[in-house]
């Protein structure tokens, strides 16, 4: 399965476009559509600018990795393209080591259709702030619209 434009549109609505670097709701430097780092590897930095043809490039890279690392935890388990978008862009998020050992992967491999589902996007709310974890609205209201999109009829 691949991502839909609408996965694509979707985390460009989430992440905002910015191109010059910046550090996020967690002082994580981020930059483009909230990337934290480039094809090569290299952690984004202070100060590093890109154009909007770099962003979208890296968008479209970070998509596919994330895509891919769904597509591999989830080998066996009928997914919709809303479910799977919905997963893409979770994993966009929180990077693939936080999707693959997720609760959320061990509930959608049991029943894709479990409600408890909802319940395992909002644990990821939270931001570390100073040493401690701390629930970030932002991220609060992110993981309710995954979840409607996660829980969305097929179109």
């Amino acid at each position: 399965m691949e991502p839909s434009r609408n996965c694509i549109e979707f985390i460009k609505k989430e992440e905002s476009l910015m191109l010059t670097s910046y550090q996020d709701t967690a002082g994580v430097w981020t930059i483009g559509w909230g990337s934290t780092m480039y094809k090569s590897g290299i952690r984004v930095t202070r100060g590093e600018k890109i154009t909007r043809e770099q962003a979208d490039d890296l968008l479209v890279w970070e998509i596919k990795n994330k895509s891919i690392a769904v597509s591999a935890a989830l080998h066996n388990v009928a997914l919709n393209q809303n479910q799977y978008d919905a997963l893409v862009s979770f994993t966009y998020n929180v990077g693939v080591g936080g999707f693959v050992n997720s609760t959320l992967v061990k509930i959608v491999k049991k029943n894709p259709c479990d409600p408890y589902i909802r319940e395992c996007f909002a644990m990821w709310n939270k931001i570390t702030v100073n040493g401690k974890k701390v629930v970030s609205k932002g991220l609060t209201n992110r993981r309710q619209r995954e979840s409607d999109l996660y829980f969305s009829p097929k179109i």
